[in-house]
This record gives structure tokens, C-alpha cells and sequence, in this order.
């Protein structure tokens, strides 16, 4: 429309406050955040219901949607369909579980074609750092890569190798030359044992101890610390590490931290035996630890809140054995990232302001996505429509998710997510997609 658009919202979170405006939209961007009842102008109008609040679209950095190679797992279609009908307005793809994995530039180039014609929401792109592929970050990250993952022990996939101690020293260097972020999954594999075969949840979660992040997440220090590099760790599950990572970033070492939905959550006294859905790595961990990471968040030790959507198909959950040591571990929940959190946080008298910060504000900044994860003027158009009082009960079979495996199933939660916008219209599924490849700058 020539005169744009107009939002006039009662609740509207901006610039970290719950406030009542309008945000006037013209060609994809917001030019201004204005009284409730501004004029309109030549403006069409849009109005929230009052039960409705006006959030800046979601930002989630930690996503595998797995294609090419393991598209039958999830896809770009799939997992942005399931992003826009949770609110996430941009997500940034992992370089594994995909064949070939993100770790050179004919591998990221690759999946950008794959990519670009599926996206319903806009995409950006990690890149891999694996033993022997040190010279290939500088490419990847002149390409737009937003930063580079590794593992410090087995990532389960045999195409993206771990680190070692020294490998990691050396491709730290080399991203504190090139200044990228470096996102570590930070467990030590001399700490984990091999999980028995069997249904035990109480098993599978003393394999892999609570030592093995924090022992991991001293190393990650320890080498930034030497190199000057920038570190992330990603899906902080132990509460034990946030001391240090405390006391590292008091002494001026550039470390930030994530945890997720569903170590915020679940507890591990609640997780039955056999119930594989609830399979991650590093494990879902007992109720004082949860409540360890919620006061990390509010704190400020834990910076965001992504999904770390790992999705497998239904049969590599082991469902029908419940064997923990057979499962695949990790936890599709992209769709569901806000409502999971939100019903947590509001039990916790935790206000939605909070939520949005970690979840859309810290997450954009963190990374670098410029014109994201606020409602601001200059920003994208992107927006989430939320009712936060609504409740409903999930049912996997109508998630977007390509597998209908979730450990959400049967559960009420608590906010609804009525409508997504990118660039100042809202993201119709039944179109043609509009997403775009989005690239560090």
C-alpha cells in the first residue's frame, strides 16, 4: 500500500518495556514508533485485539534444519514453516546434520541453493569448524558465515568430526584473526561414559555428569582466554559452569551463553523411562539445577534462550524399545520455543519483556543480525502476535515440524502465537514463501 502501514497495538514490547503505541511500517521497515492513537494518515491500518501483544519477531541462532542429506529429518520448507507459525521471524541454520556439512564454501554455497526458493522466514548460516578444515574458514567467513561450530567430543555424526584440545587452539586462532564468533558444544568426552542399553533415564543422564560440561567449558576459556578469540557455548545445561563463565567475562574474556526451552522446563525426576522424545545432549538435568539456570537468565550469566531444534525421523527416537543408548538425542521444538518458555517464566513471575530479550533482542545482537530482534525505527518489519493468556494443548500431528515427535505432546501450555510478520506483511503459508538468505555483515 503507498501510505504503508500501521499498527496500533494496547501491549507492544519496545525497547525492553511493555508499552501501548503504534509502529508504522513502509517498504519492509519500521520509520517510526509512535502514540497509540497517532494519526494514520494514508496508512491501512491494522489493529491488535486487546488480548493481544505486539512482539518483535524471534530470533533462534541454533537450528538444524538438515538439508540437504537428511531432509527426510527436516527441511528448509518444514523448519521455516514450523519458525513462522511460532513466531520466529529469522533462524540461523546449523552446519551439521546436512551431508555435506557447512564446512567449506562449496558446501555453504550448496545450501544456500537448497535454501533459497523454501525459506518462509529469513535464513542465515553457521559454518563448521572440524580437524583439517582450518584454511577454509576465512572463505566461509568472507561469504557472509556468521560464525564457525564445534564439538569437543563425538557429534554423533561422522561427517563433522570433533575437535581436540590443540585442534580447537588452532582454529580459535584463526577466528580471532578473521574476528569471528566461534559456538562450541561444550562437553569433555573423557568425562562422558558409555550410556547402557535400556529404558533408564537415570542411566542416560549419569553418562554424561555435569563435569563434562564444566571441565569442556574451562577449556573454551582457557583458549579464548590465550587467543582473544570470541566463544558462545551453546545449550548450557549445567548450572555448575556459570561461575566461571562469570568470573571469565569480570576478566574481560568475550564469552556469551544459551541455554534452551527444554532445560528450562523439564526436570529429570518428571522424565519417565523409555521416554526417548526427551533424549539431548547434554541431558535435561533435576529441578535445582533448572531453577540454577533460570536465576543464570535473570541474572544476566545466560544471555539468550534458542530452541536447538534437532529433529530425526520418528523411527531414530527408538519410541518402541525406549532404549536411551539407541536414540537419537535431540529435541525438535522450533514451533514451540515461545509458548514452552513463556508458560515457565509467567509460573515464575518472570514478565514477558524478559522472555523477549532472550529469545528475539540478545540473540540478534549476540550474532550480528543487524535490523533484528527489535521493535525499533531503521529495523525490519518483523513482528510476532501473541496472546499470552490464551492456552492450549499441543498436539504433534499439527506442528509444522516434518516428524510428529515432540516431548510437549499432551501438555497445556500457556500463549498463542497468532500471526507472524516479515518485512511489514504478514507470512501467509499457503502463498509462495518469502523468506531471504541473510549473510553476516
Amino acid at each position: 500500500m503507498a501510505g504503508g502501514t500501521l499498527l496500533r497495538a494496547h501491549r507492544a514490547v519496545v525497547d525492553g518495556a511493555e508499552v501501548s503505541c503504534s509502529v508504522r511500517v513502509r517498504d519492509g521497515r519500521i520509520t517510526a514508533v509512535e502514540e497509540y492513537d497517532a494519526p494514520a494518515g494514508e496508512a491501512e491500518v491494522v489493529e491488535l485485539a486487546p488480548d493481544e501483544v505486539l512482539l518483535p519477531g524471534l530470533v533462534d541462532t541454533h537450528v538444524h534444519v538438515n538439508e540437504p542429506g537428511r531432509t527426510e529429518w527436516e527441511g528448509f520448507a518444514s523448519a521455516t514453516r514450523a519458525a513462522a507459525a511460532g513466531g520466529v521471524t529469522t533462524i540461523v541454520d546449523m552446519p551439521l546434520n546436512s551431508i555435506p556439512p557447512t564446512t567449506t564454501l562449496a558446501a555453504l554455497d550448496l545450501k544456500r541453493d537448497v535454501a533459497r526458493d523454501q525459506a518462509w522466514v529469513d535464513v542465515g548460516f553457521w559454518g563448521g569448524a572440524v580437524p583439517g578444515n582450518t584454511g577454509d574458514l576465512a572463505d566461509l567467513h568472507a561469504s557472509g558465515a556468521f560464525g564457525f561450530k564445534c564439538f569437543l567430543l563425538d557429534s554423533g555424526v561422522e561427517e563433522f568430526p570433533h575437535l581436540t584440545a590443540p585442534d580447537f587452539a588452532t582454529a580459535m586462532a584463526e577466528t580471532a584473526r578473521l574476528g569471528a564468533l566461534m559456538i562450541v558444544h561444550a562437553e569433555d568426552g573423557d568425562a562422558v561414559a558409555e550410556c547402557a542399553h535400556g529404558a533408564s533415564y537415570s542411566g542416560f543422564l549419569a553418562s554424561r555428569p555435569d563435569a563434562a560440561e564444566e571441565r569442556a567449558i574451562a577449556l573454551v576459556l582457557d583458549t579464548a582466554r590465550a587467543t582473544g578469540g570470541r566463544a558462545h557455548i551453546v545449550h548450557l545445561s549445567a548450572s555448575g559452569a556459570v561461575p566461571a563463565l562469570r568470573e571469565a567475562r569480570e576478566a574481560g574474556v568475550d564469552v556469551s551463553v544459551e541455554t534452551c526451552p527444554h532445560y528450562l522446563v523439564f526436570d529429570a525426576a518428571t522424565i519417565p523411562d523409555g521416554a526417548t522424545e526427551l533424549k539431548c545432549c547434554p541431558p535435561i538435568r533435576d529441578a535445582r539445577n533448572r531453577d540454577a539456570l533460570w536465576a543464570a537468565l535473570g541474572s544476566g550469566d545466560i544471555d539468550l534462550v534458542v530452541s536447538d531444534h534437532s529433529p530425526c525421523t520418528a523411527d531414530l527416537k527408538r519410541q518402541d524399545t525406549g532404549d536411551f543408548a539407541d536414540a537419537w538425542g535431540g529435541i525438535a521444538s522450533l514451533q514451540l520455543g515461545l509458548p514452552a518458555v513463556w508458560t515457565a517464566a509467567r509460573e515464575r513471575g518472570v514478565p514477558l519483556t524478559d522472555v523477549v530479550r532472550w529469545m528475539s533482542t540478545a540473540p540478534a545482537r549476540r550474532v550480528g543480525l543487524a535490523g533484528k530482534g527489535e521493535i525499533a525505527v531503521g529495523a525490519d518489519a518483523d513482528f510476532c502476535v501473541f496472546a499470552p493468556d490464551e492456552e492450549w494443548t499441543v498436539d504433534p500431528a499439527r506442528l509444522h515440524h516434518k516428524n510428529p515427535v515432540s516431548p510437549y505432546a499432551g501438555r497445556t501450555l500457556t500463549g498463542t502465537v497468532r500471526q507472524t510478520w516479515l518485512r511489514g506483511a504478514p507470512i501467509d503459508l499457503a502463498a509462495a514463501p518469502t523468506g531471504r538468505l541473510l549473510r553476516r555483515t
